[in-house]
């Protein structure tokens, strides 16, 4: 992964191991990235180790080679040819002999990631087939949205999340801290072990979580509400471009920064106490004005230090003011015909974006869960896979939008772990390296492989388990107006006044026996019968789950740490059904306590209420 652009076989194989060797030439150096994944990948992949360039008697010679004009492509949706010609390589295999070639040293690492993913495990030898590759990506960007604000990984976690990106020819991670860094500037945001300068130098938002603290209330553009900062407060760009001082810091060497202005709903409508936006917005003409009035500072100040800004120019940004920003933009999303050819005309480039997860509890849809095992009505789809590799491929930006790029978010808001959206991290930037190549099934398949190695279990299977017990879960639940939680305080639409209640999960109560003779009012077990039928299925399946889990953690050698999250998630989902499973058995118990009442027999009644609550108190 991904599907390379141009592909030749013989269709005959030759054998790898021990006996060969590596030879660096042109302008590759002995410690070069490309040379030392190569070694590394074979090793814990494979258990093979290279001989040196010196070894007088090899079986075969990998050879890598770094050199100008080492490969031609050929035609790419990205008209920056240079950025896609660095990324180019030639993998030529024949029995004796296996060359990389590249132009630039990207190029030659991404070749090797294709040969490691190429070789094949049979009868106790590693095969790899006879031909030629020459690869290069429809586009430049290939960026995945790591969101480590709602938990924390260690830094080597993340490393090896950098690594693992990388091996999928991934070019772009772009990390969610918010309060999970150390700003000298702003010491109140900071939170507990979070990452410092050094630490994230290691490394090859929503602005809420800084208006949240009382220090920084006065900057909001509305006191009662820290969604959005007040754009013509002149302490709000002392204290972003403080904090983006830290972050340039921190991250020397990157390219890129993500200035995460998407969402900016109430941009201009802001009159009140300490915020005036009205009367500026009204001066330039819209809030659309005012918006860009405050991208054109932010992002300013980053380029003037040498970064390429990443942006999202959404509502209340209209066509005609797309003008008011300036070109050295890239912008994080395409919009359609009316806005994609104005911001091509202006110069500023765009991405594709997608997300493998949105909203969705517990495990992201790659399968969706059939309606007629939901209780709920849902609007069908295709699956978070199919659905990305649609809209990479056949994106009408492809001739509206100057494009670069595509960026897959993972949002980790709805409490996700971030291991459940490789699957996506892997599977939409193959897409925008090779668009319309090969189908959303047989593109899961091959990350199932290059994943989890060959020793994988019915990984299909596996990951079509976890994807429609996470539907099951938030399924069997209803939803309720919070009477705890804080009001909303608007959507996309319009502010809400008064504000609007929040929604609580929640399951339909139990009924309470009465204190004179135990009767109960309904009957909760055949009122939720089709709950408690699908939740008997389910827990059927959640038994496949675990086996199939437990079975690939015995067998599998890459990404173990993946199932053993994905146990932790079969967990939650198993903990649920048995939970209505046992409601409708405390139902049952209360019935049995109500006839014997009815019977006078007290000592069996006060015995069925005991033996609801020891249940209740199970759970």
């Amino acid at each position: 992964m991904p599907v390379p652009q141009q592909v030749t076989l013989t269709g005959k194989e030759f054998a790898l191991d021990n006996h060969w060797k590596l030879e660096l030439e042109g302008a590759v150096k002995e410690n070069d990235v490309a040379g030392e994944s190569l070694k590394a990948g074979l090793a814990s992949r494979f258990h093979v180790s290279l001989a040196g360039t010196g070894s007088p008697s090899a079986s075969g010679v990998i050879q890598l080679q770094l050199s100008p004009n080492a490969v031609s492509i050929g035609q790419a949706t990205d008209r920056n040819t240079p950025a896609l010609v660095e990324q180019a390589y030639r993998l030529t295999l024949s029995p004796k002999t296996v060359k990389i070639a590249a132009s630039a040293a990207p190029g030659l690492f991404y070749g090797v990631q294709t040969l490691v993913q190429m070789i094949r495990r049979r009868e106790g030898r590693l095969w790899l087939p006879e031909g030629d590759i020459v690869d290069w990506p429809d586009v430049q960007l290939r960026v995945i949205y790591w969101d480590d604000a709602h938990h924390l990984e260690h830094l080597d976690v993340l490393k090896h999340a950098v690594q693992q990106a990388a091996f999928f020819k991934i070019n772009g991670f772009a990390i969610k801290l918010e309060g999970h860094f150390q700003y000298k500037s702003a010491p109140a945001i900071t939170e507990p072990y979070a990452l410092g300068r050094p630490e994230l130098q290691e490394l090859p938002a929503h602005v809420a979580f800084i208006l949240k603290h009382p220090e920084y209330a006065p900057l909001r553009a509305f006191p009662t509400s820290n969604y959005e900062f007040c754009v013509t407060n002149r302490e709000t760009y002392k204290l972003l471009f403080a904090m983006y001082d830290d972050l340039l810091e921190a991250t020397r060497g990157s390219k890129y920064f993500v200035l995460s202005t998407d969402e900016p709903y109430y941009v201009g409508l802001a009159a009140n106490s300490q915020c005036d936006e009205v009367t500026q917005a009204k001066t330039l003409g819209s809030v659309g004005k005012l918006l860009a009035e405050f991208v054109t500072k932010a992002s300013n100040y980053l380029h003037d230090r040498g970064r390429t800004v990443l942006f999202w120019g959404e509502y209340p940004l209209k066509s005609e003011e797309i003008t008011a920003l300036p070109s050295h933009l890239v912008n994080g999303e395409v919009y359609g015909p009316e806005f994609d050819s104005v911001y091509r005309k202006h110069g500023i480039r765009q991405l594709i974006y997608t997300s493998t997860q949105g909203e969705e509890p517990l495990f992201p849809h790659y399968y969706v869960l059939p309606s007629t095992r939901r209780l709920h009505e849902k609007s069908p789809g295709n699956g978070r896979v199919a659905d990305m590799f649609d809209l990479i491929s056949f994106t009408p930006a492809r001739q509206n939008a100057d494009l670069m790029g595509a960026f897959v978010a993972g949002w980790a808001d709805a409490g996700l772990h971030p291991e459940a959206f490789w699957l996506g991290y892997a599977t939409g930037p193959a897409a925008a390296w090779h668009p319309a190549s090969a189908s959303p099934a047989e593109l899961m398949n091959s990350f199932y492989d290059s994943f989890y190695g060959p020793e994988a279990q019915n990984m299909g299977r596996l990951y079509q388990l976890m994807s429609e017990q996470a539907q099951i879960w938030d399924d069997t639940w209803e939803i309720s107006p919070s009477k705890f939680r804080t009001p909303i305080w608007g959507n996309s639409d319009k502010i809400f006044d008064p504000p609007r209640p929040a929604e609580d999960q929640t399951l339909p109560p139990l009924p309470i026996p009465s204190a004179g003779n135990l009767a109960i009012s309904h009957d909760w077990k055949q009122e939720n019968s089709r709950c408690l039928e699908i939740a008997a299925s389910a827990l059927q399946e959640n038994d496949e789950l675990l086996d199939l889990l437990y079975a690939n953690l015995k067998t599998v050698n890459e990404n173990r740490y993946n199932i053993e999250v994905f146990l932790s998630v079969a967990g939650l989902y198993r903990q649920n059904l048995e939970m209505i499973l046992e409601l409708g058995r405390i139902n049952e118990m209360l019935k049995e306590a109500q006839t014997a009442a009815k019977q006078e027999k007290a000592i069996e009644a006060v015995a069925a209420l005991d033996e609801a609550l020891n249940a209740a108190a199970g759970i």
